[in-house]
């Protein structure tokens, strides 16, 4: 088989900010009754990439996963992303790897996953996407390798974890 591959830039200044997720392989630190599941990219004053994750959990509690991207080359396309504390975040092997396989030219969806293929998202600045594009994106998943049997579709209610929701837990 051949490797996965990521596209051959990745412009971070237009990648940033929210994106919503609309579908994913299963994750073991993500429940799969997640709903209302967002990513939000903002650069960070280390010039890293700040990741702040938020979604309900199956219990409708508010869940946040805050970590630390960085890209591995120039392309930007392939990066290194690190959700341990910020203290241990310079243990070896903690690191893990997120590449941008597909994105459209306006940076409205993206197609992300890892060259292992375990892991893989369709994410979309939108809540909803038609059926015939997410279609398109889990096509170029799977020429690439990855298995899609066990895709999820976490439900988006309108709903968004905020900063207050978080204060009060």
């Amino acid at each position: 088989m051949s490797e996965v591959t990521a596209i051959p830039s990745l412009d971070l200044n237009r990648y940033l900010g929210r994106w919503y997720e609309i579908v994913r392989l299963p994750i073991k630190y993500e429940d799969d009754g997640a709903t209302d599941i967002t990513a939000h990219y903002s650069l960070d004053t280390n010039g890293r990439i700040r990741v702040d994750n938020r979604c309900f959990d199956k219990d409708n509690q508010p869940k946040q996963a805050v970590g630390e991207a960085e890209p591995i080359d120039e392309t930007n396309a392939k990066l290194k992303v690190n959700f341990l504390p910020a203290g241990l975040r310079w243990l070896p092997f903690t690191d893990g790897d997120y590449w941008v396989l597909k994105i459209d030219p306006k940076y409205r969806i993206a197609l992300v996953g890892t060259p292992d293929r375990r892991f893989l998202w369709v994410l979309a600045r939108d809540r909803a996407i038609s059926e015939s594009t997410l279609e398109d994106y889990l096509a170029e998943a799977r020429r690439q390798g990855f298995d899609l049997k066990n895709i999820i579709r976490p439900r988006h209610t309108g709903r968004e974890v905020s900063d207050a929701m978080l204060e009060h837990q």
